[in-house]
């Protein structure tokens, strides 16, 4: 029986496993190891919704090596836990796309862990331009990117870089100019990095809260302990 167009189609998160001090390290001056590590549990379950609410989609999680045993309890059968070769987010990205671009014709997307918010709609246009182009990208407002998705494996392209990191989405653009891709872009958009971020993503998801509810609900107590804090602060109440 002949497949979809869609069958071919693989979105891979790219995570690590909750440990404090492992995870979203640049929100430690707004919440503690453990709320960051809980935060981030929040944003992992929330982005594997999104991912599974696409039809027709694989999904799969590249982790560290070290990470995967503890993922694979945690997310069940929600994905597929991939296992990557090397250290480092670009190793991650490099696993993920030889372990499945090497599939002749299938289009593969790396999605970062903690943009759980963004719209479904995003993803479906960015599998639909791999039809046309080599490389999609999702441009961060920060010089990062969000997503990045191709449909052959390309062994240079993420050389000691991540998706991340300032500066990240110049050095890629560079290289897929060597390579000679043609390259296309989604909405720029923003992932979950400082607090400033995390104040955003709590404003959008009191309006909006279905778009991920885990992380909705979690970020609800955050602002109310946090408003009660400020509140004992100018009481001079709370314990010592």
């Amino acid at each position: 029986m002949a497949r979809s167009p869609n069958s071919y189609r693989t979105l891979v998160i790219m995570a690590k496993a909750p440990r404090p001090g492992a995870v979203k390290t640049r929100l430690a001056p707004s919440l503690s190891p453990e709320a960051v590590t809980a935060f981030y549990c929040c944003l992992l379950d929330d982005t594997l919704k999104l991912a599974r609410s696409l039809s027709d989609v694989e999904v799969a999680i590249v982790c560290p090596e070290s990470d995967a045993t503890e993922l694979a309890t945690l997310i069940g059968d929600k994905a597929n836990i991939i296992a990557q070769k090397g250290k480092g987010l670009a190793a991650g990205l490099t696993s993920g796309f030889a372990h499945f671009a090497a599939t002749d014709g299938r289009r593969v997307i790396a999605f970062n862990s903690d943009s759980p918010h963004l719209p479904a709609s995003v993803l479906e246009r960015a599998f639909e331009t791999l039809s046309v182009h080599d490389l999609v990208i999702g441009p961060t407002h920060d010089g990062g990117y969000y997503l990045v998705g191709a449909k052959a494996a390309h062994p240079t392209l993420f050389d000691k870089d991540g998706m991340g990191t300032r500066n990240a989405l110049e050095t890629l653009l560079a290289r897929a100019r060597v390579l000679d891709l043609s390259v296309s872009f989604t909405d720029p958009f923003y992932d979950i990095d400082v607090g400033e971020d995390l104040t955003r993503l709590a404003v959008e998801l009191r309006r909006a809260p279905a778009r991920a509810p885990r992380t909705a609900a979690w970020l609800e107590e955050w602002e109310k302990s946090a408003g009660q804090s400020q509140k004992n602060i100018r009481t001079g109440t709370g314990d010592l």
